[in-house]
């Protein structure tokens, strides 16, 4: 299917790994020119190779001076995702004031240099896309990790703060929610846990076992980071322009309330 993204200038922040790098690769496979970020200026350069229609751009978008950098960097862009987030393990014991000062800094604050950076330009143009990366956890909270649950809800809101804002001007505001997505380095930790779990020997009964217990849903397995690029990719396109302040939840099922 073509998505119609020919000519279109994406930026999608975080995308030198992971799920951006998923998101930064399919939007280029739609004929959008890609602009790769991250902190890493190899890896950056890398993955922009690898794509091909690509540029890199590095900065830490967690700083005023990194973000004008990036925003600089990428220009005048039709299409902006906000994947770049910082995710860890510690729970309520451990996560002190400085470090939820820290995540939202990471998670919300940077996305919100790039929307005042680069939105006003959309606006004027009259087109435009503006996808925040959530998840699950904005919604049902676990309680580790709160700091991080407590970021996705902010991107969740802001989403639809923005949409109301930019009504009428032909520029879209909305969120992808993935469940848990099965990278490299996921892939790695429960193929190490296995053997004491007891999730099996080959991998799809490992997958199927570690998904039960940690992110039981529909179909029974992690989801694909181009899966998520996916729902991404139909955000960014012409198709969706009767869409904004939406949530489309890519989690096999994992959220179980109807809304």
């Amino acid at each position: 299917m073509d998505l119609r993204l020919t000519g279109r200038r994406a930026l999608v922040t975080g995308s030198s790994s992971g799920l951006g790098h998923a998101i930064a690769q399919l939007l280029a496979e739609e004929g959008a020119d890609v602009v790769v970020h991250g902190r890493d200026a190899n890896r950056t350069r890398r993955v922009a190779e690898e794509i091909g229609a690509a540029e890199a751009v590095v900065g830490d978008l967690a700083t005023d001076e990194g973000a004008d950098t990036v925003a600089h960097a990428a220009g005048d862009v039709d299409i902006l995702v906000n994947n770049a987030g910082a995710y860890d393990h510690v729970g309520w014991n451990a996560a002190d004031a400085a470090l939820w000062t820290r995540t939202y800094e990471v998670n919300v604050v940077s996305g919100v240099r790039m929307i005042r950076h680069l939105v006003p330009a959309m606006r004027e143009r009259g087109w435009g896309r503006v996808i925040q990366i959530g998840g699950g956890l904005a919604g049902q909270p676990m309680a580790g990790q709160p700091h991080y649950s407590a970021t996705l809800a902010a991107r969740h809101n802001l989403a639809v703060s923005l949409a109301r804002e930019l009504k009428g001007t032909g520029v879209t505001s909305n969120t992808v929610s993935p469940g848990a997505v099965m990278v490299g380095a996921v892939r790695d930790l429960l193929t190490d846990m296995a053997p004491e779990r007891g999730w099996g020997e080959d991998w799809a009964e490992i997958e199927t076992n570690a998904a039960e217990e940690f992110v039981p849903n529909d179909i029974r397995r992690f989801g694909r980071p181009e899966e998520i690029a996916g729902a991404v990719a139909y955000l960014c396109s012409p198709y969706a322009d009767y869409v904004s302040g939406a949530t489309l939840r890519v989690d096999g099922g994992t959220i179980r309330s109807v809304v």
